[in-house]
């Protein structure tokens, strides 16, 4: 499986469970515990929490029972005295007694009204129907005031319609206190519902016996009421007996069945007997005149005592209900802070577990990524550039050192990345290895071709016949390129060249030598300005690079097309170098990847030996500093831009500026037009990357491109497209030659050969200075002149020093003086022998068919 598709595979499942992160599978084995015992501690706080709002509610609904009690007594009590009030015709010295009772009684009803006011914004369903219809009773008691002190209703209506009232009370009461869900608490109710309805029977049996003695008599209805109270009473006495405990018990007895009651039994026993036996009820204690006041009393005194025990037993109920509020929301408190103490000490120790595995597998994680992205490779990167092939092999461990299956996996990688680094030492000793060879193969082709330049010199300057002094030059050129290929084994092997220079040389001789290693030189056209010169120590590489760049540039055009070098100073002091075809280009993704090559020359490997001429001028720029970038034109091509730093860049010696510059003894194409002046443009960026178009006079835009795939054609090799293009015909005629210009030219009637310009180029390189002269002695020249002076004025005239310590140039004083040769008097043509005639007419035709021989097999 490759790695693309088991990538492929795994993005498929995202959320399958063995592509989860470690830290997401902790967190998911952490979160389901603790889920589920927050989810039971919450189950538990929210029962304890509702609870105790249930016992809260309770406690409202027992408070307002208490005031309800308190309102039942004091209706009652309105009620007997309202009856009494209506019994005795409404005397008006009773109405301020009935008026009090009334404002005992609104006021717990204001405070009832405040309760369940209250209590009915918190309640709903039947509890909210009970306290609308408790508040609606209460309203109910204003319009029966009004009739029993205005209208003339009569005592036994009055004392039922107040019964019905107390009744529907009571009823309420009731229903608001019988849902209690603890037992204790709903005992007591019920045993407040017993009393609460037995102190009513007794404050009935009052009201009605009240008015009964003032009338002299019971009816037949008012007796069997009389007497069904009666027994209702000892059905809710028992009732409350059944449900007190003894404690309770113990005190009603003394509460309410001591020697207070015995009055009222006594007058109720009293009243009992005379009424069953038909005798009048008036004169029951002679002792007394009032019978009716006495009985209302004494009947007070129980239905008081009996209110004491209501109110005890209400405030029970209501402690109770607080007492268990109080303890639910204890509870849920505990029960809150329980889960919360158990939740985190699961988080703590979940976590404490959960970061004992995620860090160790951070730090490895960590340390991997940071040995396989960045040290791995600057070791590899470092044992690459050592050109001695030393391998350093410790390797640090990763800092875990546990023994657990984290720690396993560490040593593990230990080992691969120990591995790794012996693979990379080895391949760096096979890298140096290699190096060695081309050094060994180069230094020995440089040998060979350097002895085979010097024996094709010697051979040049003794021969005479044109047309072996051709072949002569063609071996000389193609020794020459030889010798750049070979100066191109020691650039792959990360060597310097040889042939060093001491003193800086002139632009254009720079340019010139590199055409000089150039086969089809004739299709250059150079546009250079020869008022700067390159330092010494980069001028070998400096040739070395543009002679690449030519070669590939002819190489990849038409042969009909021309080559143009053209050069340009910019403002920030640095000298741009353009190499310019109109061949078969680039595509967009090729020159992106040229470019980044240009700036990240690779190691050495197989596609550098495909790519020869890209890597060695990228390895040859990156040694000086010097910027290479491609750039494809509209019109067609590419063109090859050189940025030179100001630190390789010197003034010439003696320069003037529009001065013609001295002639090199290099080969100059004569397609060659006048350097064109650079525009300034200010504003020019730092070096380190390109000028745009607008800033440099006759150039293309520099805007640098981004890396993209490799390129398909140019630069494939240091000698692409390996056919041989052939000089110029040696035999033509002389106009098709390329123009040089050299101290040895012949006269206007001689022929006109390369060879005489290119005689001592081969050994070009091999001298210390580029302005030696290095002609036979026994050669002569009208402009031998010239050359001397040429060669006085390269030691410039000097002026003092500065402060500095500079030298002080002389104005004008290194001017070459005079002209190169000057023009000799006409002399009369001596006659052309018919034989020598004939002889050079021959070898024209020669030359001719050579050149066609040659131009056919190339095709």
């Amino acid at each position: 499986m490759t790695t693309a598709l088991g990538e492929r595979q795994a993005s498929n499942g995202n959320w399958r469970l063995s592509n989860w992160r470690v830290r997401a599978r902790l967190v998911a084995l952490i979160l389901i515990p603790t889920a589920a015992a927050v989810l039971l501690g919450g189950i538990q706080v929210l029962a304890r929490t509702s609870a105790a709002g249930d016992y809260a509610r309770t406690n409202q609904f027992a408070r307002l029972s208490a005031e309800l009690g308190g309102l039942t007594h004091q209706v009652a009590a309105e009620r007997a005295t309202t009856a009494w009030y209506i019994a005795r015709n409404r005397p008006a010295g009773m109405l301020s007694t009935v008026q009090a009772q009334m404002d005992q009684s609104d006021l717990a009803v204001r405070q009832v009204r405040g309760t369940a006011g209250q209590l009915l914004t918190e309640v709903s369903g039947r509890s909210a129907d009970q306290l609308e219809n408790l508040l609606s009773r209460l309203d109910d008691l204003t319009a029966l005031r009004k009739q029993a002190l205005e209208a003339n209703l009569l005592p036994g209506p009055a004392v039922e319609l107040y019964t019905t009232v107390i009744g529907d009370l009571l009823s309420v009461h009731n229903e608001l206190i019988k849902d209690s869900v603890d037992d204790e608490l709903f005992r007591q109710t019920r045993m407040l519902n017993a009393l609460a309805r037995a102190k009513e029977s007794v404050s009935y049996q009052q009201a009605l016996v009240t008015a009964v003695l003032v009338e002299g008599a019971f009816d037949e209805d008012q007796l069997k009421r009389f007497l069904g109270e009666q027994s209702k009473e000892l059905n809710e006495r028992k009732a409350y007996s059944t449900e007190a405990t003894a404690e309770e018990r113990r005190f009603f007895d003394e509460t309410v069945n001591g020697r207070s009651a015995d009055r009222m039994l006594f007058l109720r026993e009293l009243v009992l007997i005379r009424s069953t036996k038909g005798l009048p009820l008036r004169g029951l204690d002679l002792s007394k005149r009032d019978d009716a006041k006495e009985w209302f009393d004494a009947a007070n005194v129980v239905v008081d005592s009996m209110r004491e025990v209501e109110e005890r037993q209400a405030q029970g109920i209501v402690a109770r209900s607080e007492a268990l509020s109080a303890d639910e929301r204890q509870q849920a408190f505990v029960t809150a802070g329980a889960v919360l103490a158990l939740l985190v000490a699961v988080l703590l120790i979940t976590t404490g577990v959960a970061r004992s595995l995620v860090r160790p597998l951070r730090r490895l994680r960590g340390e991997a990524l940071e040995i396989a992205g960045r040290r791995l490779p600057d070791f590899v990167q470092h044992l690459r550039e050592s050109r001695d092939g030393a391998v350093q092999a410790e390797v640090p461990p990763i800092g875990i050192f546990s023994r657990d299956e984290v720690g396993e996996v560490a040593r593990a990688f230990d080992e691969v990345h120990r591995e790794a680094v012996r693979l990379a030492g080895d391949e760096a000793k096979l890298r140096a290895n290699v190096n060695a060879m081309f050094v060994n193969l180069s230094r020995r082709s440089q040998t060979l071709v350097e002895r085979q330049l010097t024996l094709i010199e010697r051979l040049e300057r003794g021969e005479r016949d044109d047309s072996r002094l051709g072949d002569l030059f063609k071996l000389d050129h193609l020794a020459t390129r030889m010798r750049r290929n070979s100066e191109n084994l020691l650039v792959l092997a990360g060597q310097e060249a040889a042939r060093k220079w001491s003193e800086p040389v002139e632009l254009m001789d720079i340019v010139r030598a590199a055409l000089g290693e150039v086969e089809s030189y004739d299709r250059v056209s150079i546009q250079v300005q020869s008022d700067v010169a390159i330092a010494g120590q980069a001028v070998t590489d400096v040739v070395h690079l543009l002679a690449e760049l030519v070669e590939n540039a002819v190489s990849f055009s038409s042969r009909d097309t021309k080559v143009i070098i053209s050069s340009s100073r910019i403002d920030t002091g640095s000298l741009m170098l353009s190499v310019t075809d109109h061949g078969i280009g680039m595509s967009a993704e090729e020159l992106a990847e040229a470019n980044w090559r240009l700036a990240n020359p690779p190691v050495v490997d197989v596609s550098v030996s495909r790519r020869m001429g890209l890597f060695v001028v990228g390895r040859l720029a990156l040694r000086h500093s010097i910027r290479v970038q491609l750039r494809m034109q509209d019109i067609g091509g590419l063109t090859a831009m050189v940025l030179i730093p100001p630190a390789l860049l010197t003034a010439v010696a003696g320069a003037v500026p529009g001065a013609v510059p001295v002639p090199a003894r290099i080969p100059v194409p004569r397609q060659a037009h006048p350097p064109t002046p650079a525009a300034p443009f200010p504003g020019h960026p730092s070096f380190g990357t390109l000028p745009p178009a607008e800033h440099v006079a006759g150039h293309p835009s520099l805007d640098m491109v981004p890396p993209a795939p490799e390129p398909s054609s140019w630069f494939s090799s240091s000698q692409a497209h390996s056919a041989e293009q052939p000089p110029p015909d040696l035999a033509g005629p002389a106009d098709s030659y390329p123009s040089f210009a050299t101290p040895s030219a012949p006269s206007k009637d001689e022929e006109f050969l390369p060879i005489y310009s290119a005689v001592e180029e081969s050994s070009w390189f091999t001298k210390t200075a580029p302005t030696a002269d290095h002609r036979d002695p026994a050669w002569t020249s009208p402009a031998d002149q010239g050359w001397q002076a040429a060669g006085a004025a390269a030691e410039p005239a000097q002026n003092g020093m500065t402060n500095s310590g500079l030298p002080k140039r002389t104005p004008r004083a290194n001017l070459v003086p005079g002209t190169a040769s000057p023009k000799p008097q006409p002399a009369a043509a001596p006659p052309v022998s018919p034989d020598r005639l004939r002889n050079r007419l021959a070898s024209y035709q020669q030359g001719v068919r050579k050149g066609r021989a040659e131009l056919e097999e190339d095709s």
